[in-house]
């Protein structure tokens, strides 16, 4: 039974999202996939945009996760800072973007140190939109593209 992590902001939630957390769950079936939600000063703290408020974004993640993988009770971590559980807890994978691949390289480097097992890397590709460029919640909340990738303008 394996144990997965996963995290990010979650908003708004989009394909990209899905497909990293679809991911999560695949590898983690039977077993246990945490998700780790950045704080509410770690998500203001470098985007430019507006971020719902942490209890906001968790409720929609839990809600999302309920619907679109029929999964209740998903443990939801705040992340405070970059790593989280990941380099405390015993985990066997964790999935990742090639954005947030250097963070889990990361991850692995601080485990050695500690005298942990590395996690295993899933790297889950960026989903493109429908001018091929990959979605992001920044794109959406500039009203570039809908949550699927479909362009608006």
């Amino acid at each position: 039974m394996a144990r997965v992590a996963v995290g990010g902001t979650f908003d708004p939630i989009h394909d990209g999202h899905l497909a990293l957390l679809g991911r999560a769950f695949e590898l983690g079936k039977n077993g246990t996939v945490v998700v780790a939600l950045t704080s509410d000063e770690m998500a203001r703290d470098h985007r430019t945009r507006p971020v719902e408020d942490f209890e906001v974004r968790r409720q929609n993640l839990k809600d999302m996760i309920k619907d679109r993988f029929g999964i209740n009770g998903t443990r939801i971590e705040k992340l405070n800072d970059l790593c989280g559980s990941a380099i405390s807890e015993d985990f066997d994978y964790i999935v990742v973007s090639p954005e947030t691949e250097p963070i889990a390289l990361r991850i692995n480097q601080l485990r050695a140190e500690r005298g942990l097992k590395p996690i295993e890397i899933s790297l889950v590709e960026y989903q493109l939109a429908q001018d091929h460029i990959r979605i992001s919640s920044t794109r959406i909340s500039e009203g570039k593209i809908d949550s699927h990738g479909k362009l608006l303008i």
